[in-house]
């Protein structure tokens, strides 16, 4: 049996509502797309993240994995917890995976799963077609695909053309330059330079992560966001330093118009920002 046979399994869906800022004929629902939750989705999302690292939800600094502080030892019920504060989409990322090269949370992300109505993201040691297959099958809405983007771009646009809509690109960078192997290594590629390689691939998002802002509440870096997002057409969402509400108000000005959405961890669990503030404020434009 043919790899496309066995994808035929596999829906072929775009992310719900996230395209529509960037490309309003996507906002014309068709028979294919998924059941809505019936939540009223903002023009820009703030997505809650859940990091696993050994079956429990952490935040790392600046990408170390023994800079780690464990949050709650039930993801299922963090992530629980973020759907009934109003969140409509979750992020996940399979820490562990990230240094592996292959799925290592996967009793965790199979109970956020189990736990959930909302659509997930996840990330983390997702290199090859059968774990994209595997995760979409089980439920995942949308897999991001990071170190494999840099070693191997033509698995990540036949991964494209396999499960239309559902495969998006992290990118994370330090110093200017494109980090893999879970933040452990540099490559030479810029983020502008990574994303060129998938404009016309059918990329669905691209998750663009400041490693040195992530985790230490420095502050989104906005301005380094809406450049990458002005040299794509691929919708970009900002990660990496989310501190306050006064980023939620930042995110929303007029020069950062063209994101859509950001990434938030530690400052959520921390109760550095309201959940149901952030939504309103975000609803509100």
């Amino acid at each position: 049996m043919s790899i496309r046979v066995r994808y035929k399994n596999i829906i072929a869906i775009p992310w719900p509502d996230l395209t529509s800022r960037r490309s309003p004929a996507m906002e014309t629902s068709n028979e294919n797309d998924p059941p809505s939750n019936q939540r009223d989705i903002p023009p820009v999302i703030l997505f809650p993240a859940i990091d696993l690292k050994d079956g429990q939800c952490v935040r790392l600094k600046l990408g170390e994995m023994s800079q780690a502080t464990v949050f709650n030892d039930d993801p299922a019920a963090q992530a629980k917890t973020f759907e009934d504060q109003g969140f409509a989409y979750l992020h996940v990322v399979d820490l562990n995976g990230a240094f592996a090269g292959r799925p290592v949370n996967g009793e965790a992300v199979d109970a956020i799963l189990g736990a959930l109505t909302i659509p997930v993201q996840l990330g983390g040691g997702i290199r090859d077609l059968a774990t994209i297959e595997t995760w979409l099958e089980k439920g995942i809405t949308r897999v991001i695909l990071g170190t494999i983007a840099v070693r191997d771009p033509a698995l990540v646009n036949e991964a494209c053309r396999n499960f239309p809509g559902r495969i998006a690109v992290g990118i994370d960078a330090k110093a200017g330059k494109v980090a893999v192997e879970g933040w452990a290594e540099s490559s030479e590629l810029t983020a502008i330079q990574l994303a060129g390689r998938f404009e016309d691939a059918g990329v669905s998002a691209i998750i663009y992560t400041d490693i040195e802002r992530d985790g230490i509440l420095k502050g989104l870096n906005l301005p380094a966001t809406a450049e990458l997002a002005r040299a794509t057409s691929i919708p970009v969402i900002a990660s990496g330093g989310l501190a306050s509400i006064d980023d939620i108000k930042e995110l929303i000005k007029p020069e950062y118009a063209m994101l859509e959405g950001a990434v938030s961890g530690r400052a959520l669990y921390d109760g550095r920002i309201d959940p149901g503030e952030a939504l309103a404020l975000l609803k509100q434009g």
